[in-house]
């Protein structure tokens, strides 16, 4: 929605390619094994938060369930070893 941007840029202004990372960098932060302060959230847990942030109108919902249903998420893991 654009409240977190700088100059609080309305959502139809964020390019698409912008919204896209923020939801992948979010799903990324959340699941990350390496996280120092908290430990990883599970896949689940990381969608679970996402739609919240999507319901709030803070991350593109239509954009998630496109990252959802594509299983995009799911290619992380085959690139990054656990």
């Amino acid at each position: 929605n654009g409240d977190g941007y700088p100059r609080g840029v309305s959502a139809s202004d964020i390019p698409p390619e912008t919204r896209i990372m923020t939801i992948a960098d979010i799903y990324d932060a959340l699941t990350a094994s390496d996280r120092p302060y908290k430990p990883a959230k599970t896949k689940e847990e990381a969608l679970h938060i996402l739609r919240l942030e999507a319901k709030d109108d803070h991350v593109d919902a239509d954009l998630l369930e496109v990252f959802i249903e594509s299983g995009v998420y799911k290619k992380r893991d085959e690139l990054i070893p656990q």
